[in-house]
């Protein structure tokens, strides 16, 4: 008996064994089963990446964003919210239909809230002129008075020629060779860069991240945009008053040893010359393959743009000062001391003349079927391109030197009063007067416009919007 009492003692100890075994097989399966049917946890974090446009404030929906591979569309509050695996320094890539593309670093590490502002190119201000025609009209900004200055601020200088703005900073040069960047936000310096004995009667223009400037010590300057620092530059031996006129990658302009240049920004040679034989301080304006610009000698230039050669010359009945305009199939021409204004065919046959009785060293402006342009007799003239018929004029007591500037359906112009006048460019009925002002009048982006006083840039916007 004592034997069979083991014997079911040691079965029974085996039995609770066995027990304990399948109790911790089945825990374990149920947990391994828990494990498979739980989601997996993902690893890193989101960021959201808010997209505004950089000239007018509002934020922006439809830009297509991208971090690394992740990437995503932004919504209607103008925000894309992209997971990423790591919150580092990344590269934030940002496309648009109607905006320069972006691309920005950010640290993502303790902030994943972002910015990123983008820019429509129409709304920009490259060169002087506005564009390579040199019309003096910007089409595509819709900026009317009444205005309210937001911020100004002194240039230490004349300021002759107008600021050019790309990105939310205007780059504007005075008459004693200092070079400035400013923000548009609220004319805060960005950068200053100072030409050593150098004087500057002309606007810069904006290639890539490049500010070109043409110097009256006879050299052109080339300026890294972000912090003013010289790239490189290239003496030419004679005073320049031409703006830069920049197509592809080449700057075209004269200078007072009347030779015209082709140079080629990226290898730092000229491409070719042409000697006129007479001093030019008129900025060249450019149309398909053809260069126009004028010279002392009363003679309009037409050169092949890709090799400098001569297509014809054309005469005015004294020295052009001023910048040709390009538009409607014609080219019109200021005269200084032969105080007009003539109209040319693309083929340099001369179709109209208009006498002022003053000197006009007003490059002309050209809009909607219209061209305007002021005299030293104190008045703006808007007249018919075709025909040279005067449509209407505007007495404004002051001699207009500068050129005459539309935007949106106003033109505007200063006069040696110290005042820019904003007329209704159908019109000619008075819209807006401002008490400071000199030669060429504003320039702006889709923002604000820049208000040129004798030395001093005035930001303004719309009352209201």
């Amino acid at each position: 008996m004592r034997r069979v009492g083991i014997a079911l003692l040691v079965l029974g100890l085996l039995a609770s064994v066995a027990a304990c075994g399948a109790q911790r097989h089945a825990a374990a399966t149920s947990v391994a089963e828990v494990r498979a049917k739980a989601p997996i946890r993902q690893t890193g974090s989101w960021v959201h990446v808010t997209v505004v446009d950089g000239d007018r404030g509002h934020r922006v929906p439809g830009a297509f964003v991208r971090i690394g591979r992740h990437a995503r569309v932004s919504d209607r509050k103008g925000v894309a919210r992209i997971h990423i695996k790591r919150r580092a320094a990344l590269v934030v890539r940002v496309k648009r239909r109607g905006y320069a593309a972006a691309e920005q670093r950010f640290q993502f590490r303790n902030h994943p809230l972002r910015t990123v502002r983008i820019y429509q190119p129409a709304l920009q201000w490259t060169m002087y002129g506005v564009d390579p025609t040199r019309t003096q009209a910007q089409t595509s900004i819709r900026l009317k008075p009444p205005f309210k200055v937001v911020w100004s601020r002194g240039m230490a200088g004349l300021l002759e020629f107008p600021a050019v703005v790309s990105n939310g900073v205007a780059f504007v040069a005075n008459s004693w060779g200092s070079v400035r960047a400013v923000s548009m936000r609220d004319g805060a310096l960005v950068w200053r860069h100072d030409i050593r004995h150098g004087k500057m009667a002309s606007s810069p223009a904006l290639w890539g991240d490049q500010v070109i400037v043409h110097g009256m010590d006879g050299t052109v300057w080339v300026l890294d945009r972000r912090n003013g620092r010289l790239l490189w530059h290239k003496w030419i031996g004679a005073p320049i008053e031409s703006s830069p006129v920049v197509i592809g990658r080449v700057d075209y302009f004269g200078a007072w040893n009347g030779t015209v240049y082709a140079l080629d920004l990226r290898t730092h040679r000229i491409r070719w010359r042409y000697g006129s034989g007479a001093k030019i301080t008129s900025s060249a304006a450019t149309s398909g393959r053809t260069i126009f610009i004028g010279n002392y000698a009363g003679r309009l230039l037409a050169l092949a743009k890709r090799t400098g050669r001569l297509r014809f010359a054309a005469a005015v009945n004294g020295r052009i000062y001023g910048t040709p305009a390009i538009a409607l199939g014609r080219v019109f021409v200021p005269s200084s001391d032969g105080n007009s204004l003539t109209a040319f065919s693309r083929s340099g046959a001369k179709l109209w003349t208009i006498h002022t009785g003053a000197y006009v060293y007003s490059s002309p402006a050209v809009w909607a079927g219209r061209v305007y342009f002021g005299s030293y007799n104190g008045l703006l003239y808007c007249v018919s391109p075709r025909s040279g018929r005067i449509l209407w004029t505007h007495a404004s007591g002051g001699s207009i030197s500068g050129a005459p500037v539309v935007v949106d359906g106003v033109v505007y112009f200063g006069n040696f009063r110290h005042r820019i006048y904003g007329l209704d460019a159908r019109s000619g009925r008075s819209r807006f007067r401002f008490p400071d002002g000199d030669y060429v009048p504003i320039s702006g982006n889709g923002g604000r416009l820049l208000l040129h006083g004798f030395s001093r840039l005035y930001a303004v916007e719309p009352r209201r919007r």
